[in-house]
Order: C-alpha cells, then sequence, then structure tokens
C-alpha cells in the first residue's frame, strides 16, 4: 500500500473517456454513395471509467464509486448522468462541457456477416486536462486513470511529460493509490505517452498488445503466448517506474509482477464459442475485477481470479458491461466452465 494512504479511505474514483456507443444494426454493407437500411439499433457506456464503474456496480462493489471527466451538455451527456445515478456512482467531477458534443461512436453492425464498422466522435473527452481533476477533499482509496492515447490534453508533453503524470502526481499526493490503463493503439506513441507516466503508477493494466508496444518485447512466437516472454515484459515494466503491481492480460492468461519480485499467474476461462456474443468490454471487466479484490485488500492470486471470471461474463453480451454479474455469480463460471492451460 502506498504509505500516504490511510487504511480508512474507501472507494474508486476512475477518470478519463466517457463514451456512449450509439449501435446499429444494418441489413448489409453498402458500396460507397449506396443506402444500407438500420434495422435495430441500441446504446451503450463505452470508456474506461465508464466501463470499469459500471462492472464495479453490477460485481456489487460494497465501497463508493465516483466518476470524473467531461460529457457534453447533450442528449448523451444526460443519459450518462442518468445511468451513472442509476448504478449509484457519484458525478460531482463528472462536468458538462458546453458547446461540444459528449464523445461517442456510431457502431454499424453488419447483419449477414457481424463485422462492425466504428465511426467515433473525441468529442468532449479531447478537452479533458488536469485542471478538470481536484482531489481536495476527495477520501477515496483508488484513483484510476483511462485510457491514456485517447485523451488528447492529458497525453501533450509539458517538458517533455505527459500531462497525464501531473494527474496521477496529484492523486497520489492527496492520498490515492492509482491504477492505469491504456488504449490499444498501432502507434509509437506508447514510448512517449505511456512510458515515461510510469513512475507515478502503482498499478499499471495493459495487454499483450499495449505491453509489447511499451516493452519491445515480444510477447508470442508463432502465435503463442510466451510465459517467459511475458514475465520479461513485466520486469521491464517494473524496471520503467511501475511502483507496485504490474497487472498483464491476454486471451489466455493474466499475470501479475510485484515490484518484491514475486510473480502469479491466473489461466483464462474455457467459454464456449457459443457463449461468446462480443468481447467488447472484456479487458475492463478484467480490471474491474481485479480492483475490486485489491480495493478489499485480497491477495492477487484472488483478485487475477476474479478479473478473468468477469471478463468471462463479460462475453456473454455484445456491450461492454451488460453481460457482468454479481462477483459470487461470476466466480461460479469457473465450475461450469474450467481453465485453460497455462502458456509454456
Amino acid at each position: 500500500m502506498n504509505p500516504t494512504t490511510a487504511p480508512s479511505r474507501a472507494g474508486i474514483l476512475a477518470g478519463g473517456n466517457w463514451i456512449v456507443d450509439h449501435v446499429k444494426l444494418i441489413d448489409a454493407w453498402p458500396p460507397q454513395d449506396a443506402l444500407a437500411n438500420i434495422v435495430a439499433e441500441s446504446w451503450a457506456n463505452g470508456g474506461s471509467p465508464y466501463n470499469i464503474l459500471k462492472d464495479l456496480a453490477k460485481l456489487g462493489a460494497p465501497f463508493p464509486l465516483a466518476a470524473a471527466g467531461l460529457v457534453g451538455d447533450d442528449a448523451d451527456g444526460e443519459r450518462i448522468l442518468a445511468d451513472c445515478a442509476a448504478h449509484g456512482i457519484e458525478t460531482g467531477l463528472l462536468r458538462r462541457c458546453p458547446g461540444t458534443p459528449t464523445s461517442y461512436s456510431d457502431v454499424m453492425t453488419d447483419r449477414q456477416t457481424g463485422r462492425r464498422t466504428f465511426f467515433h466522435q473525441r468529442g468532449a473527452n479531447a478537452r479533458l486536462g488536469p485542471e478538470h481533476f481536484d482531489f481536495r477533499g476527495r477520501t477515496e482509496r483508488i484513483f484510476h486513470l483511462g485510457y491514456l492515447l485517447l485523451l488528447d490534453r492529458l497525453d501533450e508533453l509539458a517538458a517533455g511529460r505527459p500531462r497525464c503524470r501531473e494527474v496521477l502526481a496529484r492523486a497520489r499526493a492527496a492520498g490515492m493509490l492509482t491504477s492505469v490503463d491504456c488504449v490499444s493503439e498501432n502507434s509509437g506513441r506508447f514510448q512517449s505517452v505511456v512510458r515515461p507516466a510510469l513512475p507515478d503508477v502503482d498499478w499499471l493494466f495493459a495487454n499483450d498488445f499495449e505491453a509489447e508496444r511499451i516493452t519491445g518485447v515480444a510477447l508470442r512466437e508463432g502465435g503463442r503466448l510466451g510465459r517467459e516472454r511475458v514475465e520479461k515484459a513485466a520486469e521491464a515494466l517494473i524496471r520503467d517506474g511501475v511502483r507496485q503491481w504490474v497487472i498483464l492480460h491476454a486471451p489466455e492468461a493474466a499475470y501479475a509482477r510485484h515490484v518484491s519480485g514475486a510473480g502469479c499467474w491466473q489461466p483464462s476461462l474455457r467459454v464456449p464459442a457459443a457463449v461468446i456474443q462480443g468481447t467488447a468490454g472484456a479487458g475492463d471487466a478484467f480490471a474491474g475485477g481485479v480492483l475490486f479484490s485489491l480495493h478489499e485488500q485480497r491477495p492477487m492470486p484472488e483478485a487475477l481470479r476474479l478479473g478473468v471470471c468477469a471478463a468471462a461474463s463479460c462475453l456473454s453480451h455484445p456491450t461492454c458491461s451488460e453481460g457482468v454479474r454479481e462477483a459470487s455469480r461470476c466466480l461460479q463460471l469457473e465450475a461450469a466452465y474450467g481453465w485453460q492451460e497455462l502458456p509454456g
């Protein structure tokens, strides 16, 4: 535990990307200039803090949940605020940004193939800066920030450091443990944005793609996840400055490495293909399960177990959070599905 974090603190404050997904099912993908018919439509939550806080509420978190970020002064912003209220998420730091739309994605799903195409409006998220995070008087135990590489102003460099680091340093100074996730952007910005932020990160979440981009360590050979490769990447992230735990996850398994050198593996569940309705939000569900356990000061092996079970439950619905169940029901999936084999 961060020595500045008092044991009496409670709750998770999550900030960063707040997104509404407008999901439209179309009869077929059209050629340029042609017409496609929308046969059904719905909306869903998106973005790291939105997904994780909603997942925590559905898992049954017995501690306070709070939101930080920007939404537009529009219907989608109202929808987010109402959804947070319905799930018991406090929104004192989730502010409206007049004249800017709430960030959204139009998700076009081809009914014939199931393939999806995303049209993204960065909206209010692009205007989120350090000045929007006021930690005075906050009593949460954990501050989670995501997604790095999708937060324009917080990804900006100032004096060679990403501005997100200022936010993380202030959260730590206010007595919180810091947790970070990034987006799987296919670029070289991991070295300039994510890596320099690590010295102010207590817990880093990264999938296999992101871990490779940050460290330069190839985690797969011939398509197979390598045990030693994953451990090497986690060691590199510790050397780069992560303060407590590096938590890496892939479809096959999760691995956590502590600054002491201790590490633990957790295989993923064997979820039947017929159960899987979509993979959107599974990484955030995993992070939500881990953060739930770490907040309750449970050991990392237990945290990873709930994380992979929460991720498995998420797969049962095409949206980011509607498949997530209460924590005890997620853990029951172990008996239903069994574990995959750990990487060799």
